[in-house]
């Protein structure tokens, strides 16, 4: 039998003094402790210690034992793999034997580190885990039984993919039908930890969910009027989900769903109403939405307009009777650290604007606090504003009769939900509404001077909302009055009204275009204003309102006086800006864009503004470089430099080769920025290597004459980079290649073998995010284009995903130069398109108005191919195309 481990006594008492210092607020102490457990981690069984602590060490304070555990799951996360055996297993043996603690605290904390083990792979290595928590689940100790559920819940929410996988031999056949015997449970927080189990597993259709699927439902329905707010909430979620998965089980019952959704929609227990809400919202989106609800409206309809006003403890957090605060600066908080979300290349896609909505971070933890904001007032107003897309006019008898009474009401709050249904609604019920506003704007414009900050603030955004119409209508009777107070409200002395009044600025802006020119002088006076009085957290949102104008108005803008009016009191702001200052980090961050704008609209207005921002940026990645050079020197005497104002200066750089195109060449010619980029090229940090190719590929479109006598140096980094792994990094290096290729052109020929086998490979591989596919088939084609005897070869190795890649991307240069890349290239190797010529058809019909002479191109390969195969061969072909692609053949190309 082997020896037990024990801890030595001397170990155990300077762990424990460990953990009692990392509890102190002092961060001298914080970093003596983070030296510490660094030190400490080089011992291999300083892990049985931390384990001890959490199970064993009874006589400690709870807090300490539960922080040695989660000090041991985040060393779990860094180097399990690289734990010993025999310490792995010891740690394993004691979650199991402790799992039910009698502290909850302690239960949950051994839950965590169980889940946290599974997810390093260990669930396929840890056979008796899942059978061992299943066995506790019928402990008559509710502690065991509670602390296992606890664990398992963690499990399914961490690995429910994995479980419904034959690699661990379907676990879940076993586990599904165990946890719905537990829907019955004596206790409540059983009963929620069962269906929050199964719920892991609606949303993949997991193949053992499936197969009892009427239990689970039935098991629901008899807990719907369960006492415990908690299986209230877990039951309505349940709903909501299987609404999206299995609608078809739930059209039976769908009539009493809906009676009990209502019912929840007004739990007292507000998590309950929240999740019954989304059941609208989820709803709406389902084909059978206006079959199933139409004849519940009447009743429905109340019950979201009273959701949407605003709890008294949304009054108390928003400080609601605080009427004046723009004096007072800005907490921590409300400028929460952003992440400047480096720039990433993107292509614009049919049918709209470039997607935005696609986020190809690898790992983007939402920020707690946008969670914590979603209520039931917003999920009300949204559940509302889609039903009014589905319904439309047929919403606003149940409606209107409503309103009224709201609008007009003496109780701000009441009052204040009345604009906010009204602003709801503008998008479905806008044909509907035109009657009323004749009426309804002028008195939402006199909203704007309500006495109550959180009134004047939502009918801006309501305001917004009607924009489209009050730019149709003759100038005097709303825009003017319109603008002139929401110009007032710029200058409110609510920092709340100001940021609503901003955007909604912003949005007026888009829809008047140069219905705004006649008062850009008094436009621009209230900005600049504006300027000078906003805290921090505002100013983003007024250069968006300025950058916003700047696009609205274009050259028009373009005047002296109102260059002299808007750029001093801009730079000004810039240069009282301190290099260190986080504080400024948003502003900054809004400078890019905003550059980009007003270079676009000033051009050569701007330059002499730009040389200070230009200098400046360039001195911040030079600081940091330094800094980053001295810190790995001397990391005991240097701190680490904080890369993110070197990612927004790139940035910032970029905004700048954009905006101002070739007049940016004379500020490149007089700096050091190709040397610095060629460092910020090698940086450790994905985002610094993510923008500094970025700029590479902007400064390659402005002036490549500076980047030319690079080339050689910069390509193999270059093709290093073209790396999956870091999406966003392969994905703007991928871009830059393919702007260099354009200037390049044949004299790219020696990197090609550096770059090509890279592109090749991860345009065939599966899951790849869509913006990195377009991107990597564009530079393919730019390639071929200036170097097809060296990339044709390759042709049948890609055309297939490279055609499928293009098909919805609009019409624009780059999707020019890769087609006219394709066709070079089919011209040197046929061959290589024969297998998959239906997709290079599909391919060309996605264009819509190719330039002549890319048209001929495709016809000379589409009649080409047609003769080489012969009339009758090309029918059978063509038999196989869709109706569509058979019409826009015929139609463009005779064939």
């Amino acid at each position: 039998l082997r020896m037990e481990w024990q801890p030595d006594e001397q170990g155990l008492q300077q762990v424990l003094q460990l953990l009692k210092d990392s509890q102190s607020p002092n961060t001298v102490t914080q970093r003596a402790v983070q030296q510490k457990l660094e030190q400490l981690n080089q011992f291999p069984d300083f892990n049985n210690y931390l384990i001890f602590v959490l199970t064993r060490l009874k006589t400690e304070d709870e807090p300490t034992r539960s922080l040695s555990g989660l000090i041991l799951k985040n060393n779990v996360k860094a180097h399990y793999q690289n734990f010993p055996s025999a310490v792995a297993d010891f740690i394993k043996q004691e979650c199991l034997n402790n799992i039910g603690d009698p502290s909850p605290l302690i239960r949950a904390t051994i839950g965590i580190l169980i889940t946290t083990i599974a997810s390093k792979g260990e669930l396929q290595t840890w056979p008796e885990l899942l059978p061992q928590l299943c066995n506790l689940l019928n402990s008559e100790d509710y502690n065991t039984c509670e602390g296992s559920f606890g664990a398992l819940q963690k499990i399914c929410e961490d690995s429910s993919e994995l479980l419904d996988s034959d690699a661990l031999n379907r676990p879940l056949n076993i586990m599904i039908p165990k946890f719905l015997q537990f829907f019955k449970h004596c206790s409540p927080k059983i009963r929620s930890h069962a269906i929050a189990c199964v719920n892991q597993f609606i949303i993949g259709r997991a193949q053992a969910l499936m197969d009892n699927i009427d239990t689970f439902i039935e098991s629901l329905f008899a807990l719907a009027a369960d006492e415990d707010s908690e299986v209230r909430k877990n039951v309505c979620r349940a709903l909501v989900m299987l609404l999206e998965v299995r609608i078809d089980r739930l059209i039976p019952h769908m009539h009493s769903i809906i009676q009990y959704m209502l019912q929840r929609t007004q739990d007292p227990d507000e998590n309950v109403a929240l999740e019954a809400c989304e059941f609208w919202l989820t709803l709406a989106e389902q084909p059978i939405c206006k079959e199933v609800l139409s004849g519940h409206l009447v009743q429905l309809i109340p019950i979201l307009v009273n959701g949407m006003k605003y709890s008294e403890i949304d009054i108390i957090l928003l400080k609601g009777d605080v009427e004046e605060d723009e004096a007072v600066p800005d907490s921590e908080q409300d400028i929460k650290p952003r992440f400047h979300k480096s720039r990433t290349v993107t292509l614009q896609h049919e049918g709209g604007e470039g997607e935005e909505g696609e986020d190809i971070e690898e790992d983007d933890d939402d920020d707690d606090d946008t969670l914590s904001d979603w209520n039931l007032r917003k999920c009300s107003a949204a559940a509302l504003d889609v039903l009014a897309n589905v319904f439309r006019d047929e919403l606003l008898p149940h409606l209107l009769p409503l309103l009224k009474g709201l609008l007009f009401h003496l109780d701000w709050v009441i009052k204040e939900s009345g604009i906010l249904v009204l602003g709801a609604i503008a998008e479905g019920c806008m044909q509907g509404m035109v009657p009323y506003l004749p009426e309804l704007i002028p008195h939402l414009i006199q909203c704007l001077c309500d006495k109550k900050a959180l009134v004047r603030s939502i009918a801006c955004w309501t305001l917004s909302r009607y924009a489209h119409w009050v730019v149709s209508q003759p100038p005097d009777s709303y825009l003017k009055p319109l603008m002139t107070e929401l110009l007032k409200r710029i200058l409110d002395s609510n920092k709340k009204v100001q940021e609503a009044a901003c955007s909604a600025f912003a949005t007026l802006e888009e829809e008047a275009c140069t219905e705004l020119v006649p008062y850009l002088s008094f436009i621009l006076d209230t900005l600049v204003f504006a300027f000078g009085k906003y805290q921090h957290k505002n100013l983003l949102i007024l250069y968006d309102a300025i950058g916003t104008l700047a696009d609205s108005v274009g050259h028009h803008l373009n005047q002296p006086e109102y260059i002299q009016k808007l750029m001093p009191p801009l730079i000004a702001k810039w240069n009282e800006l301190k290099d260190e200052d986080k504080d400024l980090f948003p502003l900054l961050e809004g400078f890019p864009v905003f550059c980009l704008t007003l270079a676009t609209a000033l051009q050569s207005g701007f330059l002499p503004y730009c040389e200070p921002v230009y200098q400046r940026c360039v001195t911040l990645v030079q600081k940091t470089l330094a800094q980053a050079m001295m810190y790995n020197q001397h990391p005991d005497q240097y701190e680490a430099p904080d890369k993110d104002f070197m990612i927004v200066a790139l940035d910032l750089l970029s905004g700048l080769a954009e905006g101002l195109g070739g007049h940016v060449e004379q500020l490149v010619a007089r700096s050091n920025i190709m040397t610095l980029l060629f460092q910020c090229m090698q940086d450790t940090m994905p985002e610094v290597r993510q923008s500094s190719f970025a700029l590479l590929g902007d400064l390659t479109k402005a002036c490549f004459l500076h980047v030319k006598p690079c080339i050689a140096e910069f390509m193999p980094i270059l093709g290093l980079n073209l790396n999956p792994e870091f999406i966003s990094v392969c994905n703007n290096a991928t871009w830059a290649i393919g702007e260099i290729s354009m200037q390049m052109g044949a004299e790219m020929q020696p990197y090609v073998g550096m770059v090509l086998p890279h592109l090749v490979e991860i345009i065939n591989r599966p899951n790849t995010p869509k913006t990195l596919l377009e991107n990597t088939a564009i530079t393919i084609g730019r390639l071929g284009f200036v170097c097809p005897q060296e990339v044709a070869p390759q042709l049948q190795n890609f055309i297939r995903p490279w055609c499928t890649s293009l098909r919805n991307i609009r019409d624009n240069e780059e999707k020019d130069s890769a087609f006219r890349g394709i066709c070079v290239m089919i011209g040197v190797n046929p061959a290589g398109v024969v297998q998959d010529f239906i997709f290079f058809c599909d391919a060309v019909a996605s264009w819509v108005n190719p330039k002549d002479d890319l048209r001929d191109m495709f016809y000379k390969i589409l009649h080409g191919f047609k003769d080489q195969v012969g009339e009758e061969n090309w029918q059978q072909f063509s038999e196989q195309f869709p109706p569509l692609l058979k019409e826009r053949l015929s139609a463009c190309y005779g064939v």
